[in-house]
């Protein structure tokens, strides 16, 4: 029952993580009694199921669950929502990174941990750290602490913790190797690694290891998955018939937009090819978000992106130990990382001047405008897309170094731990494909035989000598984030107490945090057409925090455990301003914890505590800089036309955005509770549950696009003019930064049941766990009293809250063989409101639609051989019916159109192998 022992019962028991991958752990038998550190506490003890809800993922789980990255491992865990996925790639700078986030409070406010310390954050993304940096050969098991950990760990545990526990005191040779094959074209995956290591800690007082691994992911592109193919897309709905059009107005026969000098003419914008050959080009649309002022034709672009991004990936960690004595130990661990992605997109969207009266503009632009506006016409801008250049490829590589050592010391009844750390990650990016040198395509629109109106293969088309002359290929920015840190913790048995000896932890460490990014100097002088380069910025910020923590068993069946910290955060020292932006920021946090064993198959637990979180340092210190486009198109809002009808666009079309910071972010506020119980009625079932309850205010929050574009006049100082770097004409830009004002509230409960029983012909086990959210509330960006959420409906905040995500997994071990059959759901949700073309009508429809996106199932299978004790295979099918996602008329992310990739698997039903021999 509930007793204090290592191995894998204390896995079962806390909270049979992974949604059943835990099963077949569930009946191992006891080992020796030692002391350990687990996450969501600094004191050593023994392994048991605690106060805290912490889930454990074992090697042999993440062996069995077929993943090929962290990431995939890490974001199928039924309490994982609203994180960022590798596909995001496709029309973003992410680079492809990927990030956790416990029970969709965001990769902001979960904490990652390697081997118990912090790595250095996403250098554009705050203090959510890379999941690629993980070395995933090395990963021996992961904890996760889905409770908020502030006063143990920091300001940005409010989430809860994951910490990654590597590989130590490994002897012998392994060699691994696998293979994924979708039965879809594309998107082969292919790994292999060795793990090195010798001596033993506890005989030769030494260990060495070493574990390389590589791994390369082929490309999907859209047109090779049914649902990923078109941005087309015709549908039915309540009877009636639409095309959801998300089609783009660039393209080789481009559209016209004109505007005037005189305010008594009104722009207006139609498509020359069409107006001349009274039909679109091929390959072309009617556009049918068009208007009478602004009468496109459009191509389908998306059909022309990537889903699936290519990619490399190598990891070397290497670790060593020496054991001084029975009592002190010195530690070096050193983790290092390269990921190469690149990601494809349509070809380039330009602007492009058509001089007025030109050969081009009289035969193409003049003949269709009013005689009485020929004379008033002050500019003529083309909506060229630059097909005939190939897509714009972008690739990314990210570096990591992770370094730590330390000493491992007991003395006068202490257990010491204390660490340097270094910690650096950094990222280029270059254009390899797709993007155009100024000078030389300037000159290639200027000669006479260039015409924007034309489609692609027509005379006046590119030749490729220009082409291959007009093609940039480069860096366009490098980043870095670079922390050094030095820790030290400490604990100890103190007084006893009627059910046994109270036990304190102490802590402290100071980090410095630099984070820097650098446009290259193309990037910067104009060698790029219509190009606006990255933010440049040097920041540094320091922290220091202490730390106390007492245990202490009231009686033999009941202990408490309180907890205390200090945070300090200096102001972001700007280096090319000169000067600190931001105050000094600080708080204390607590947290009260406890678990009660009435009987030895009975466990309550529950805690309360506070937490703080600073503002990322690019929110506070970012100047205004160009952040590409708008993720949707928009009519431009009356607000905007009243303050100046001139910088509105023609049409329903996409607008420029900015990115910007805000000096007088205050840290945002927690308070979170959990309660829970664990049930063992036999040694073969298991069942337990944490109710778990998170509130912050004062939290950093931006207005959306959707809200701000919706409602301008409120939000009227969110837009301001900006330039076309192709052109040099003004149109509106939508300014997204950050303010103080938001309050959240997530509420939800963890549960999971494990039943295993042995039979005659082996042992089979059933695990079942889920997450059910009662409640994901958050006030309206710029509002701290109107709520709102996403909870089953795609928010204003471009994302759902699922109410219930459930893993069920069926295990039966015979001999020498496992089989597993795993079920994942995932509920179904309310979809974004949509203006959609109403075929019968032939014109948008009335009212904007929301589709009810159904309900997203999958079935794994795998099965193990253990050939012999040195040798063992597994094989098996990931989403072995081939479900595709669910169709979603969402606007975000970029490009990709028709589903939703965070939320449904885009790969399809994939084989794979995997084999692993150790010598």
């Amino acid at each position: 029952m509930f007793q204090e022992k290592i191995g894998v019962r204390s896995v079962r028991l806390a909270l049979g993580l992974l949604a059943g991958f835990v099963a077949g752990q569930a009946l191992a038998q006891d080992a020796p009694i030692q002391r350990v550190e687990i996450t969501g506490s600094s004191i050593k003890r023994i392994v048991k199921e605690g106060a805290l809800p912490v889930q454990v993922v074992s090697k042999e789980v993440i062996a069995r669950s077929g993943a090929t990255t962290v990431a995939d491992l890490i974001q199928k865990l039924p309490a994982m929502q609203g994180f960022t996925i590798e596909a995001v790639a496709a029309g973003t700078n992410t680079g492809g990174r990927t990030t956790a986030s416990i029970h969709d409070l965001g990769g902001s406010y979960t904490l990652v941990l390697l081997n118990g310390r912090r790595m250095a954050p996403l250098q554009d993304s705050g203090s959510a750290v890379n999941l690629n940096s993980i070395p995933m050969a090395a990963v021996e098991r992961v904890e996760v602490l889905t409770d908020g950990a502030s006063a143990l760990y920091g300001a940005d545990a409010i989430a809860g913790v994951i910490n990654f526990i590597l590989k130590k005191n490994f002897q012998g040779l392994t060699l691994d190797a696998g293979v994924s094959v979708p039965t879809n074209p594309g998107g082969k995956n292919a790994n292999a690694s060795i793990t090195w290591g010798f001596g033993d800690l506890e005989t030769n007082r030494y260990n060495l290891l070493m574990t390389y691994r590589h791994d390369e992911q082929k490309k999907v592109k859209a047109t090779e998955r049914e649902f990923s193919k078109t941005s087309y897309i015709p549908l039915g709905h309540d009877g009636q018939s639409y095309i959801y059009d998300r089609t783009s107005t660039s393209g080789t026969a481009a559209n016209v937009n004109v505007a005037f000098n005189s305010k008594a003419n009104s722009a207006m914008g139609f498509n020359p090819y069409r107006a001349v050959n009274g039909q679109c080009a091929q390959g072309f649309f009617p556009y049918l978000s068009s208007t009478p002022a602004a009468n496109y034709c459009a191509v389908d672009s998306a059909s022309t992106i990537e889903t699936v991004p290519e990619s490399k990936r190598d990891t070397l960690y290497t670790s060593g130990r020496i054991k001084f004595s029975d009592s002190v130990t010195a530690f070096a661990d050193l983790s290092l990382g390269r990921f190469d992605l690149t990601a494809r997109i349509a070809a380039n969207p330009v602007s492009v001047a058509v001089p007025l009266n030109s050969p081009v503009y009289n035969q193409y632009v003049k003949p269709f405008i009013n005689p009485a506006q020929q004379g008033d016409v002050k500019s003529a801008t083309a909506t060229y897309r630059a097909s005939e250049f190939g897509t714009r490829d972008s690739k990314t590589i990210t570096d990591v170094i992770h370094a730590v050592t330390g000493l491992d010391a007991s003395f006068a009844g202490w257990d010491f731990n204390a660490g340097l750390t270094y910690s650096k990650y950094k990222l280029e990016e270059s254009y390899t494909g797709g993007y155009l040198l100024n000078k030389e395509f300037r000159s290639l629109i200027a000669g006479p035989t260039f015409n924007p109106f034309l489609p692609t293969g027509s005379a006046s088309s590119p030749k490729a000598d220009q082409i291959s002359g007009s093609i940039f290929h480069g860096s366009v920015r490098e980043a870095y984030s670079d922390m050094r840190g030095v820790d030290a913790r400490a604990s100890r048995e103190l007084f006893s107490l009627p059910g046994g000896k109270s036990s304190i932890g102490i802590g402290a460490e100071y980090r410095k945090l630099n984070q820097v990014q650098t446009a290259s100097t193309a990037a910067k002088n104009g060698t790029i057409y219509g190009f606006s380069p990255s933010a440049e910025f040097d920041y540094t910020r320091d922290s220091t925090g202490v730390f106390g923590e007492l245990a202490l068993p009231i009686v033999k069946d009941l202990e408490v455990t309180t907890a205390v910290r200090y945070d300090s955060y200096s102001g972001v020292k700007d280096k090319a301003a000169g000067r600190t932006k931001g105050e000094t920021q600080d708080a204390s946090t607590y947290k009260i914890s406890a678990r009660y064993t009435p009987t030895t198959s009975v466990l309550l637990r529950g805690s309360y505590g506070t937490g703080f979180r600073v503002a990322d340092q690019n929110d506070i210190a970012n100047t205004l800089v160009s952040n590409g486009y708008t993720s949707a198109a928009y009519d431009c809002p009356a607000a905007l036309s009243a303050a100046d009808a001139s910088l509105c666009r023609t049409g329903k079309l996409q607008y420029y955005s900015y990115l910007g910071g805000n000096e007088k972010l205050k840290p945002e506020k927690s308070k979170q509770y959990t309660i829970g119980f664990r049930l063992e009625p036999s040694s073969s079932v298991t069942f337990g549950a944490d109710l778990w309850d998170v509130r912050m205010t004062n939290q950093v929050s931006s207005v959306s696009e959707i809200q701000a574009f919706g409602n301008a006049g409120k939000f009227r100082e969110l837009f301001t003019d900006f330039a076309d770097p192709a052109t040099g004409i003004k149109s509106w830009a939508y300014i997204n930064a950050p303010i103080n004002i938001g309050r959240t509230h997530n509420r939800g409960i963890d549960w999971d049941l494990t039943v295993g029983e042995k039979y005659s012909f082996g042992k089979m086990t059933l695990n079942v766990n889920g997450t059910h959210m009662l409640k994901a509330s958050y006030t309206v960006p710029g509002t701290d009293n109107e709520w709102t959420d996403n909870m089953d409906k795609y928010g204003i905040t471009a994302q759902v809250t699922f109410r219930n995500i459930a893993k069920a997994v069926a295990t039966l071990e015979t001999g020498n063989m496992t089989n597993a059959l795993t079920v994942s759901y995932r509920n179904g949700y309310t979809d974004q409101s949509t203006t959609l073309y109403n075929v019968a009508t032939q014109a948008p429809s009335l009212a904007p639609v929301r589709l009810n996106v159904p309900s997203y199932s999958t079935i794994d299978y795998q099965g193990k051989f253990a050939i012999s004790k040195q040798w063992e295979v597994r094989g098996g099918i990931k989403n072995l019916m081939d479900k595709e996602p669910p169709l979603t008329l969402r606007t975000s992310s970029g490009h990709q159109i028709g589903y939703d990739a965070r939320y449904a698997d885009t790969m399809g039903r994939t084989v794979y192998v995997n084999t692993s021999y150790k010598f």
